[in-house]
């Protein structure tokens, strides 16, 4: 079991990599998107140094974060007696279910990750600026389902993810505003 704690806190270590890679490789896309509008030569200098830092943010610290935390919690679901416990837990269940969104986002910000490398721009920056809550929100219903193990009581963590998104909306239609009156 003494191993366990181990699995668990590079599982964790690499779970928060994972997220830190995920906000700042979109907050990136943002940055690509911006860079595309501006005129030469400075759109071509932004560009190139966007590219750099998206290609060593997504391979060096993204892509692996998500592997190791991937084998971590594998290696502890299925080959330790807590995680045998751990899959019977309709909790457990449901954020598996988060998780599987999780991937299916990380999915699709490899596919826009390829598309900016290539110089293909098929999004405004506004709709990144709402993709990043994507990792938030999900973040949040597997935070609480863990701390409350509870399939049930992690509704009330959505119902405050959904309020929290309402929010940020607000805060990015006022900061649209800011940033339109400058």
């Amino acid at each position: 079991m003494e191993y366990y704690n181990y699995l668990k806190s590079l599982h964790l270590i690499f779970v928060i990599t994972w997220f830190a890679g995920l906000f700042y490789i979109v907050r990136l896309f943002v940055y690509q998107i911006e860079a595309n509008e501006k005129p030469s030569p400075e759109k071509e200098i932004l560009q190139a140094q966007y590219k750099i830092m998206a290609y060593r943010l997504w391979y060096i610290i993204t892509w692996p974060s998500a592997v190791l935390a991937s084998i971590f919690a594998f290696w502890m679901l299925f080959f330790t007696d807590a995680g045998h416990i751990w899959l019977t837990q309709p909790w457990m269940h449901v954020k598996l279910c988060f998780v599987f969104l999780l991937y299916l986002y990380h999915g699709k910000c490899h596919q826009i990750f390829k598309q900016l490398q290539n110089d293909e721009v098929k999004y405004s920056n506004n709709f990144m600026r709402l993709w990043n809550e994507g990792a938030t929100i999900i973040l949040f219903a597997v935070v609480f389902l863990v701390v409350l193990k509870s399939a049930i009581n992690w509704i009330f963590g959505v119902i405050g993810i959904i309020l929290f998104s309402v929010l940020i909306m607000l805060g990015f239609r006022f900061y649209k505003r800011i940033r339109e009156k400058k």
